[in-house]
């Protein structure tokens, strides 16, 4: 008799159920696993046979054949071990064909039969409950994860007894409760705000546009002027997450192997900040096994780049493409994985490898051509996709010694998101456009239709300033944006000349 049990492996960062179908045959004891199993697949013959035997369950007779359908799509990963173990032990437990048909399941076994934790557990309930399965049994220590998921039975067992008692209706196990709205009212505040920033009230403003409207962000200036401080807290002035993008970012995050019980839901925006001895596959994501790179960790959120020009140059290319397409393809012999990659950039560099270029206090050691190499580390192209450059210059005493609060996330927040709804209301016929930074061209001709005055700002700077046709784009998205945020139809000069005056690092000083 051929047992069936239901599984499911990780395809990127989504889940594919994978039916496991086992038959004993006569010969010497042993178990044989094909569909493409990987090698911590394989190995785990070795650990359900240990289990089964140790949590007295019997021990295996005969050869085992063990089948993974579908059997062209690889298996990654000691998850497959709890239902390769039940489907070795149904017939002789007389677990029904029943209940293992209305279950998924997924779990790591211990030599004594004790469960592990697996990841990626959120998007294998999410197929589970996608394929009408009516619970999803998992290892207890992933259970608070999977909770957030409704609409299928969440059961978290110890070890390989309790599963199979379960299955038989010997053993009673309560459902973990749905904690979708106890985990959103718990962890979707932050413990910093804009208001601790001292001074850099420009810097500020040019974070607010950049949110606003969905746009990259450079920030230029000497060490310890806050750059990093501000770069932290830009998360806090960002629309909160909705349900759907904050199940999308655990799901990723579970993929790399970074939820634990403590942090089984992220509802609040990520923010990554990589150093840059960063490799391509670290930043982009890859390996034998693909899993997600920074880009997509901070899908949803902010990727932020320090000290910019340390990147090793090819690492930073790398970039381009999930900058323009919000996503990262990673192809391999076997096939290709696809992660989401929607992340606001912010970046931030000093003028000059010694830091003080530009600096009225302290004078600058690094001669002009050292200043040369230092800025060309940063391609065109790449500063091209950065839509706004802002300097962050030091901040004087006064400022950092006075009791003046500055202004609350909360309260810049709410201006962001007003824009943000009138840029929701304008790109809502539009399917993948959300921002201003999305525009296409077709759309940028559509909704930054300019006046006489625009125009003859726009073409003055660009033959003054040598702008190349992207940054002429990107100056019309960031104007679009700026109109938003005084709730103005039709972009003005002002609006025109503000975005430009955020593409004075261009190359007239990058050449």
């Amino acid at each position: 008799m051929v047992a069936r049990t239901h599984s499911a492996t990780l395809v990127g960062v989504n889940a594919t159920e994978i039916e496991i179908e086992s038959l004993e045959s006569g010969g010497t004891p042993k178990i044989v696993i094909v569909g493409l199993p990987d090698t911590a697949v394989k190995e785990s013959k070795e650990r359900v046979t240990a289990a089964i035997k140790s949590s007295g369950l019997g021990t295996t007779e005969g050869t085992i054949t063990v089948n993974l359908a579908p059997a062209d799509l690889k298996k990654e990963g000691p998850g497959f071990d709890l239902p390769i173990a039940l489907s070795v032990i149904t017939e002789k437990l007389k677990i029904s064909e029943l209940a293992l048909d209305s279950s998924l399941i997924i779990g790591e076994l211990g030599l004594d039969g004790a469960l592990r934790p697996v990841r990626g557990v959120l998007a294998i309930a999410l197929e589970a409950r996608a394929q009408g399965r009516a619970r999803l049994i998992l290892p207890k220590q992933c259970a608070i994860e999977a909770s957030v998921v409704s609409g299928i039975d969440i059961i978290g067992v110890n070890n390989l007894r309790e599963a199979a008692e379960y299955l038989r209706g010997t053993f009673d196990i309560v459902p973990e409760p749905n904690r979708a709205t106890e985990f959103f009212a718990s962890a979707s505040t932050y413990d910093i705000d804009f208001a601790d920033v001292k001074g850099q009230h420009d810097a500020k403003r040019a974070m607010e546009i950049a949110v606003a409207g969905g746009h990259n962000i450079l920030m230029v200036g000497p060490p310890g002027t806050g750059k990093s401080m501000i770069a932290k807290r830009i998360v806090t002035i960002m629309p909160p997450m909705d349900e759907e993008e904050a199940i999308e970012t655990t799901k990723i995050h579970s993929a790399g192997g970074l939820i634990n019980e403590q942090h089984a839901f992220i509802a609040t925006r990520p923010f990554r900040s990589p150093h840059h001895t960063i490799s391509d596959a670290g930043l982009l994501g890859g390996g034998t096994n693909p899993g997600p790179g920074e880009v997509s960790l901070a899908n949803n959120g902010v990727l932020f780049l320090d000290e910019l020009p340390e990147f090793r140059r090819s690492t930073l290319e790398v970039l381009r493409q999930p900058l323009e397409d919000n996503k990262v393809t990673i192809s391999r012999a076997a096939g290709s994985v696809t992660f989401p990659a929607r992340f606001m950039l912010v970046a931030a560099m000093n003028p000059c490898p010694c830091g003080f270029y530009g600096d009225t206090k302290r004078a600058c050691k690094c001669g002009p051509p050292v200043i040369q190499r230092y800025r060309q580390r940063i391609s065109g192209p790449l500063l091209d996709r950065i839509d706004l450059h802002v300097e962050v210059p030091l901040v004087e005493y006064k400022e950092l010694s006075s009791k003046e609060v500055g202004e609350s996330s909360a309260d810049i927040r709410n201006r962001v998101i007003a824009a943000r709804e009138i840029q929701a209301e304008r790109f809502k016929k539009h399917r993948g456009v959300f921002t201003n930074s999305g525009m296409t061209p077709r759309l940028i001709k559509l909704h930054c239709e300019l006046d006489a005055e625009c125009n003859g700002y726009l073409e003055h700077a660009m033959n003054d300033m040598n702008f190349s046709a992207r940054a002429h784009d990107r100056i019309l998205k960031v104007a679009r944006t700026l109109a938003d945020l005084n709730a103005r139809e039709k972009i003005t000069g002002d609006d025109i000349l503000g975005a430009i005056g955020y593409r004075s690092l261009d190359r007239n000083m990058w050449a």
